[in-house]
């Protein structure tokens, strides 16, 4: 809608283009950030903005929706407390509301209650995590995104429940969607009384009913409190979840965790694939009466009870309840500027909805810079002889690199600013004498495998331990010849010795032993390709095999599970709790050299506890460096082609080229709508991750191309910046809204 005439022009330097909607709390409206990225930017109302107690309110509470970040909320990307108008700026979400979709098109089908329901447990989560309680969901709180849900209006809910207002007697909320806690005590809040919430909002969303339903805010406060909630056409086995969320006491409501096994264990998956647009009619599937949902036609069907009870569904305030928080409408329909339908847009959702770090601008340098601590130089990978470049993790905002002839070393992730190089190392004199894997960050440790050869003597290879910190040794542990494939695996670093037939498992911290387990003997166990778990994968040394041995490690006691996939299957990560396997064509399959790479022609899911496995057949072979994430496969080939697959039906979605060369895995930005990817001479492409296309495609950056490393090229996220470490020891950031925008020297 447009602005009223007495309407800001704009807030906190966001220009704003319309109003979204309006509530009790304050308004909504639409505006654009100079770099033209576009937030929903909500101002309360001058009432609340006079009072100090709801300020000191509002700002603790902007503190705490800070540290909510998730796939499924709308994080807060500025704020201003002490303004004349407290504000703040959140992400603006194109999508309907879960209020809006069922009163134009009915109930959800089971099918689609699936996503919506893991997603609102997810976001829950997110926002419990932060010590923050939403206390009004409810359909209009709800986006009907394009790659999932989003929960809003979790910022000023808290700030307004602990405004005075309260002590007197009013109370915030929506009744058929409040706890009996909420109603009766309003201090006792917690947790708890978002599941109960969540299962009121699951109710209405299947059946076009709220398990309370009355004529008047009322009857139904007191139904919420005093009677069972009624489940008319739900299904027995979704009914017996859905009524221990509404329990009316909050102890006998079940965790967040256990609500989602049960979800995905009776709710059926979407029939199809890729990601729904919900902005018009032609693009919504028509409700599904075959499950549950009641007939259009009925005396009970939403057609005829929506007359009923607009009290509710307007959020108009009557008597001593003020009904809704203030429904913002972070929507604009699902439309892009460009006229499309939920479409991705390079300058506005290429940045993943994902602020940048505080104070950040795009910087380079190298791996090889001058370090604050530490060794002060680093060899260079031309005058050290390695083949291979640098590997990188970003940790707590900083990156962590080694490599080699690549020093261990830490980057400032805001000003790349080389903090320390390590010199708590073995001393070193000679060049090419020495390498370094990087195994990984954890538990504020930085853990390297180090290999060197002292003159006249043999090879020696050592786990070493760095504090993030500072950079200083903290412990090290010289491994036996034949324990080469150390790995990291949470705050576990795992021995795999097979000349012992032992695995060690040693605390990353410390180094102390947790535990160790025996190895089959006379077979070759490394670590599972990709890091889903504690896995080895067992072969015969030196004899063909049809079968892998795959020994699954109990991370308190290393007790063992064993479970065997055929031989050539690639471990690429994790779908609805099974292991996510590629199978090698025939054509590959006489071919070691080709096992991670495929060409893979099927789908492989094992189930982690008891080995049962199902596979699906792709459609079309594919082969490349592969990446799994949130239902899709992802392959990006040596000449920059990339193709993405449906892990459940195994369909190609789409392949798309780019000119990057050698190109490593992709890297989903936070909600996966988009997806990022480098080459080997540091070129970087953002791409669609529903549709395929191409977003943008930067310049090479790389001062020079390394072509002989076996090192993939891979993009990291620095929150809401991209962190590029290329294969010649070259690094830099980018803004994925701004890609253009020059480095600084770091």
């Amino acid at each position: 809608m447009p602005l009223h005439k007495d309407d800001p022009k704009s807030v906190g330097g966001y220009r704003l283009a319309d109003r979204l909607g309006s509530g009790g709390m304050g308004i909504v409206y639409r505006g654009r950030s100079r770099s033209g990225r576009e937030v929903a930017v909500k101002v309360v109302h001058a009432q609340y903005a006079e009072d100090p107690v709801f300020r000191t309110r509002f700002r603790q509470e902007i503190e705490a929706v800070r540290k909510v970040s998730g796939a499924f909320t709308a994080p807060v990307l500025d704020a201003d407390p002490e303004a004349a108008r407290p504000w703040m700026a959140t992400q603006y979400v194109p999508g309907r509301s879960l209020a809006d979709r069922i009163a134009e098109l009915g109930p959800l089908r089971e099918t689609e209650l699936r996503r919506l329901a893991l997603g609102l447990v997810e976001a829950l989560r997110d926002i419990h995590r932060a010590g923050v309680v939403h206390r009004d969901l409810k359909p209009a709180n709800v986006l009907m995104a394009e790659d999932g849900p989003r929960v809003i209006d979790f910022g000023i809910s808290r700030a307004a429940e602990n405004h005075p207002l309260t002590e007197t007697g009013q109370m915030i909320g929506t009744p058929p969607f409040m706890s009996p806690e909420q109603l009766t005590d309003a201090r006792t809040v917690g947790p708890a009384s978002d599941v109960f919430a969540l299962g009121a909002l699951l109710v209405y969303t299947l059946t076009g009913r709220g398990p309370f339903d009355a004529d008047s805010p009322y009857l139904t406060a007191y139904q919420v409190v005093h009677d069972e909630p009624v489940l008319d056409g739900v299904r027995p086995d979704l009914r017996t979840i859905l009524q221990s969320c509404l329990a009316k006491k909050p102890a006998d409501r079940p965790g967040l965790d256990e609500v989602a096994r049960e979800f995905a264990r009776v709710l059926p998956e979407e029939a199809v694939d890729g990601p729904r647009t919900v902005t018009s009619r032609g693009n919504l599937p028509a409700p599904d009466s075959g499950t549950g949902a009641p007939d259009p036609k009925s005396a009970t069907s939403p057609g005829r009870r929506r007359r009923l009870r607009p009290w509710w569904a307007v959020s108009a305030a009557i008597g001593a309840l003020v009904l809704g928080l203030t429904a913002y409408l972070l929507s604009g329909l699902g439309r892009t500027d460009d006229g499309g339908s939920g479409t991705v847009r390079a300058e506005d959702a290429a940045a993943g909805g994902t602020e940048l770090p505080g104070g950040w601008r795009p910087w380079r340098t190298t791996v090889y810079a001058t370090a604050e601590r530490g060794l002060k130089k680093g060899i260079t990978l031309l005058d050290g002889g390695g083949d291979s470049g640098p590997e990188c993790q970003m940790y707590e905002g900083a990156l962590y690199c080694a490599g080699d002839a690549v020093l261990p070393v830490r980057l400032d992730g805001v000003t790349g600013r080389v903090d320390w190089r390590a010199d708590g190392v073995p001393s070193l004199p000679r060049k090419r004498s020495y390498f370094f894997w990087f195994l990984g960050v954890a538990d504020d440790v930085m853990l390297v495998k180090q290999q060197y050869q002292p003159e006249g003597g043999d090879l020696v290879t050592s786990v070493i331990a760095l504090d993030t910190a500072t950079g200083k040794r903290l412990w090290h542990r010289t491994v036996g010849p034949r324990a080469t494939q150390v790995s990291v695996t949470g705050d576990l670093v795992l021995v795999p010795d097979i000349g012992r037939g032992s695995l060690t498992a040693r605390s990353a911290r410390t180094g102390a032993q947790r535990w160790t387990a025996p190895l089959p003997a006379g077979m070759q166990c490394d670590p599972a390709h990709t890091n889903v778990g504690l896995y080895l994968e067992c072969v015969p040394g030196m004899t063909p095999a049809e079968e892998i041995l795959l020994l699954g490690f109990d991370r308190a006691d290393g007790s063992v599970r064993r479970l065997k996939v055929p031989d050539h299957s690639t471990l690429v990560g994790t779908y609805d709790g099974r292991l996510l396997y590629l199978d090698a064509g025939e054509e590959a399959a006489g071919h070691l050299s080709t096992g991670t790479k495929g060409p893979f022609s099927r789908i492989r899911l094992v189930d982690p506890v008891t080995g049962a496995a199902t596979t699906t057949e792709l459609a079309e072979k594919s082969e490349g460096t592969a990446t799994a994430a949130g239902g899709t496969l992802w392959f990006t080939g040596d000449s920059g082609r990339v193709t993405a697959v449906s892990v459940r039906t195994g369909k190609q979605l789409w392949q798309t080229p780019t000119s990057l060369e050698q190109p490593g895995g992709v890297t989903p930005a936070p909600g996966a709508r988009v997806v990022y990817l480098s080459g080997a001479s540091g070129r970087v492409a953002a791409l669609d991750a529903g549709r395929g296309t191409l977003l943008w495609e930067t310049p090479p950056r790389a001062k020079w191309v390394n072509s002989q490393s076996e090192v993939l090229p891979q993009v990291l996220l620095n929150k809401g910046a991209l962190v590029v470490p290329t294969l010649s020891g070259d690094v830099f950031t980018l803004d994925p809204a701004h890609p253009e925008r020059t480095s600084a020297s770091g």
